[in-house]
């Protein structure tokens, strides 16, 4: 009888009777892909062009009974596995080689209480469809800034969004979580149920289970916000971001921004500043005064507009070549600027960018400890992404947006773990760092939840012996 290659969670390959795939392949709703199948390749894509590897098969999930099968199949034969939901993963954790992949990317119902002011959505949900679904009442929660993005993958790591400033993080948002266990438990996650799990989801990454459903505290949200990019000449790079660091300190809570430094489509280098105010359109005009007097700028996008078209304003395109390295700062010094747009006068492609993601007010006010998120003192998130269409051209860009990370660690208070790879693509200490404070008691809540480390294709926890 024909068997199955597969790698295993400790490393080696090992053999599975085709008979054993058969019986998972009955016990499931959804499709079962093999390599060849017709539908196998489009399942393995992933939003990042520079990730291409090949699960030994892929599970469709279409629903927890599903999520469920997989992850009993899964540790009964010892199979490494990885969990796909939206796929918007720069890593490209979500897809692994030669194991399992989970992927709940057919899993996207939604149901929006409105009277509660609570949604909940199934794993594989993008932020696009909970958005169309919550807007429909004037209702939104803290979801990224760009639609593609998946809901689980934001919000396990934390989730910084144009909300955040009065809200919070997405993971602050979160009531509670279905959660599929490595046990193969279903398991409900929430303030008054398997309160330590609940905590740990907010921040620890997939380290924990497979959550199924994601049900968030909704607040009112337009339908209307004041929008959009406000573009400055490069040569203007240091006082614009001097504006920038003086203007985010006293942002009012309504406000959130991302500043770029960036190549125009006409080949010239600027810097940006990306906004979303949600309150009065006035207010916001009146608050953002002080960046429109600038200089002259080179372009100015800001308008009101409907809050689904703020959240794709930052959208990425699909099937490029991506390499990103991230970190979070607390505070944007003069340096910093520096080494940053020295680095940009020598970037590789046209299509990279360096950005700056700021937290928000309220995403900072929470306090250190109340979830497994571990940068609460962080003013924000600093990144290069490095974009490029020509594989063949990899080791180039690649090279250049690490030397910039290099030079730029000394003001790093800890990589943001939504933009970190496996142990062993970033090192051990990389991924401790990312959890900052709240690794021990996160190692600690591994072993209880996952002591084989069956969830280990992530930022991973290893299990604390």
């Amino acid at each position: 009888m024909a068997e199955l290659q597969v790698a295993t969670l400790t490393g080696g390959y090992a053999a599975i009777n085709e008979a054993v795939v058969n019986d998972f392949k009955t016990s499931l709703r959804g499709a079962l892909l093999h390599p060849g199948d017709d539908d196998y390749d489009e399942a393995r894509k992933i939003w990042n062009g520079m990730i291409d590897k090949r699960p030994a098969l892929i599970a469709q999930c279409s629903g927890a009974a599903d999520v469920i099968s997989s992850v009993n199949f899964a540790r009964n034969n010892n199979i490494l596995i990885s969990v796909r939901g939206g796929g918007h993963n720069f890593p490209g954790n979500c897809v692994c080689n030669d194991g399992l992949m989970i992927d709940l990317s057919k899993m996207t119902g939604i149901r929006v209480d409105p009277a509660e002011r609570t949604a909940r959505a199934e794993g594989g949900t993008k932020w696009r469809a909970l958005d169309h679904e919550t807007q429909a009442f004037g209702l939104a929660t803290p979801g990224g800034t760009d639609y593609d993005t998946g809901i689980g993958g934001l919000t396990l790591g934390g989730g910084i969004g144009w909300l955040s400033g009065k809200y919070g993080l997405s993971s602050d948002n979160l009531i509670s979580a279905d959660v599929v266990t490595a046990d193969g438990r279903f398991q409900t996650a929430s303030a008054a149920q398997n309160t330590d799990l609940f905590w740990a989801l907010r921040g620890g990454g997939g380290n924990f289970g497979i959550v199924t459903s994601f049900e968030y505290q909704l607040h009112p949200v337009g339908p209307t916000v004041l929008a959009g990019s406000v573009v400055f000449p490069f040569d203007k790079a240091k006082e614009f971001h001097r504006l920038i660091r003086d203007f985010s300190s006293d942002m009012p809570d309504e406000m959130n921004i991302i500043t770029f430094i960036h190549t125009l489509p006409e080949g010239a280098k600027a810097c940006s500043v990306l906004l979303c105010y949600h309150g009065s359109i006035e207010e916001g005009e009146r608050v953002l005064q002080p960046i429109r007097e600038f200089g002259p700028p080179l372009a100015d996008y800001i308008r009101p507009m409907p809050y689904t078209d703020a959240q794709a304003l930052a959208l990425s395109t699909p099937g490029q070549q991506n390499y990103i390295k991230s970190h979070f700062m607390e505070q944007v010094d003069s340096e910093a600027i520096d080494i940053m747009i020295e680095h940009f006068g020598k970037v590789t492609s046209p299509l990279s960018s360096i950005f700056f993601q700021y937290l928000g007010n309220a995403s900072k006010r929470a306090e250190s400890g109340q979830t497994a998120f571990g940068h609460r003192g962080a003013l924000c998130e600093w990144g290069v992404n490095s974009v490029w269409l020509d594989p063949g051209e990899s080791e180039i860009h690649i090279r250049w947006a690490r030397e910039l990370s290099q030079d730029m660690l000394p003001f790093s208070s800890g990589a943001y773990i939504n933009q970190v790879g496996t142990e062993e693509e970033e090192g051990k200490d990389v991924i401790e760092a990312a959890f900052g404070n709240n690794f021990q008691r996160l190692a600690a809540l591994k072993q209880r939840y996952d002591p084989t480390n069956l969830f280990s294709h992530n930022q991973n926890i290893r299990p604390k012996i």
